[in-house]
């Protein structure tokens, strides 16, 4: 229920601060938002609901890194460093494409994300707690799945998803609140225009959150399954036994990217369950 009301309030506060920045935009460039015209709706729309996710994108190696305090690795300082450079550009190799930036954080908690705006320029990052933690084993297939991220182009489809989920909530809240806050006369009140779509851009957004949380699991789902072909289903179901009773560190936000898995399956889980997980590896 906590991680339920987090997310509820942190879109609330997205979707306010976004309305609040385009009507005073707009007012100031002489535009109408509730306008008749559904193409110039749905562009704006579109426009408000692609810019924020294209921008995250483009910014999320960056983003990523400052969060956990991150560092690329250039030249290898230990043994273990220079194995995991091998390791990932090995399976780089596997999937054909350009090797990613590999980075370390120093977290005691195993775990690991991938990130980029292309699949040719991504970032892997795991923590010391997987690295030193974890088999040698373990570790490869925790990359295979990473690298199974990237070569699936997972970044920039869920980044699609989001753009097309927003341009949807934005355009069809705007779009019912235009004809609920007309009077007699068929003149629209501004107040009551700002308030239904608010509400309903609420109410569509979390409805659609449904869909896209969907889409993660899915997305996890094909990651355990690349990384399977590419390094065994073994070694992925030991890392996943492995990885039982750990708990995801990683900052809010930036939990749908690492490896760690959700204690439990519900709407708004963005990774399956463990077991789940080992359970579909199995009957590969």
């Amino acid at each position: 229920m906590k991680r339920i009301l987090l997310f509820i309030a942190t879109n609330l506060a997205v979707i306010i601060v976004i309305n609040i920045v385009l009507n005073i935009l707009c007012a100031f460039l002489g535009i109408r938002l509730n306008s008749n015209t559904t193409s110039s709706l749905l562009l704006v729309a579109a426009v408000v609901g692609f810019t924020g996710s294209f921008i995250s994108l483009l910014m999320s190696k960056s983003l990523a890194l400052a969060s956990v305090d991150g560092q690329i690795i250039g030249q290898p300082q230990s043994a273990a460093e220079a194995w995991l450079l091998n390791t990932v550009a090995r399976l780089a190799n596997q999937w054909n494409i350009t090797m990613p930036e590999v980075a370390i954080y120093d977290s005691p908690e195993p775990n690991a994300f991938a990130t980029g705006a292309t699949k040719n320029s991504s970032l892997v990052a795991v923590s010391a707690g997987l690295l030193h933690g974890m088999s040698q084993d373990e570790v490869e297939a925790v990359l295979a799945h990473e690298m199974a991220h990237i070569g699936n182009g997972d970044m920039v489809t869920m980044t699609l998803l989001q753009g097309v989920v927003n341009t949807f909530v934005f355009f069809w809240a705007r779009r019912i609140a235009d004809v609920m806050s007309r009077d007699e006369n068929g003149e629209v009140s501004q107040g009551a225009y700002f308030a239904i779509s608010l509400i309903l851009q609420i109410i569509f957004g979390f409805l659609a959150s449904l869909v896209v949380m969907w889409f993660s699991r899915q997305r996890e789902y094909r990651a355990d399954a690349g990384a399977a072909r590419l390094v065994g289903a073994p070694k992925m179901i030991a890392a996943l036994q492995r990885l039982k009773g750990e708990t995801s560190q990683l900052p809010t936000g930036m939990s749908a990217l690492g490896i760690a898995s959700e204690s439990d399956d519900s709407l708004f889980s963005t990774h399956p369950t463990l077991d789940n997980r080992i359970n579909r590896l199995r009957q590969m």
